[in-house]
């Protein structure tokens, strides 16, 4: 499978791939905490090695990944990096904007990382409001609930079983497997802590010592492949979906 990223491109090879691009795919992450035993870059590695199943594609074109995120929630962790929502949501709006001076007006961002989701849509809505461009922001396991809890029985925390499972497939030389049983020792059963319903742990440190969420030590590889093909799959329908749409039909409605 050719993984030919826009930036290994020459302007006159380019040219070439952008003439027959319908869609670009644009992977986003983060470079964040994910306990001891997962690499800082774990949203970042899964987003790119989703989008990467569509780089063989004549009608799309690969973006390169834009790493770091909206990630200050992690901060007391040593290593994360991250930028203010309104930044990020500016950089993916101007990467997309960028492109569609080139012709190319559709996308689905490729996120990997819950924290980016709300700068995400706010850019999406901007481009499409301003019949710049339109960018579907699509989270990688945003349709695997139900293959998630049959195969893990689980939902999807932070460093655990999933996340787990899909470095184990993509990046297994990352995973520092002999500290997965600290990080759930030291984890979190679940995301945030609340009193009557209301939220009071806002930091990641604030409910997890580990910084991981869930059971990572139930995590394989096996499991991992498994939800990254299935992820894959619906990856390639929703650029078909958006490959057959003409771009004036998907502004708003009324319009002026």
């Amino acid at each position: 499978m050719s993984r030919t990223y826009l930036h290994e491109h020459t302007t006159t090879t380019a040219a070439d791939a952008l003439a027959g691009a319908e869609v670009a795919v644009l992977p986003t992450g983060s470079v964040e905490q994910h306990g001891p035993a997962l690499p800082l870059g774990t949203d970042l590695l899964a987003a790119r090695a989703v989008a990467e199943t569509a780089a063989d594609r004549d009608d799309a074109v690969l973006l390169p990944p834009i790493p770091v995120g909206v990630s200050a929630h992690h901060r007391q962790f040593d290593g994360t990096l991250w930028t203010d929502p309104g930044t990020f949501e500016a950089y993916v709006a101007d990467v997309v904007a960028s492109l569609a001076e080139h012709g190319v007006r559709k996308a689905v961002v490729v996120n990997g990382h819950g924290g980016n989701s709300d700068a995400l849509r706010r850019a999406a809505r901007g481009l499409r409001d301003d019949e710049v461009a339109f960018a579907t922001p699509w989270n990688w396991w945003a349709n695997l609930d139900a293959l998630i809890d049959e195969e893990l029985d689980t939902s999807l925390g932070h460093a655990d079983a999933v996340e787990t499972s899909v470095m184990l497939a993509v990046a297994g030389d990352l995973v520092r497997e002999a500290a997965l049983e600290a990080a759930e020792e030291h984890g979190a059963d679940s995301w945030g802590t609340s009193v009557r319903g209301a939220p009071v742990g806002f930091d990641t440190i604030d409910f997890s010592e580990s910084g991981a969420v869930g059971e990572p030590t139930e995590g394989s590889r096996a499991v991992g492949e498994t939800l990254l093909d299935h992820a894959s799959d619906d990856l390639a329908a929703l650029v078909d979906w958006l490959a057959e749409r003409d771009v004036e039909d998907l502004w708003p409605k009324g319009h002026k």
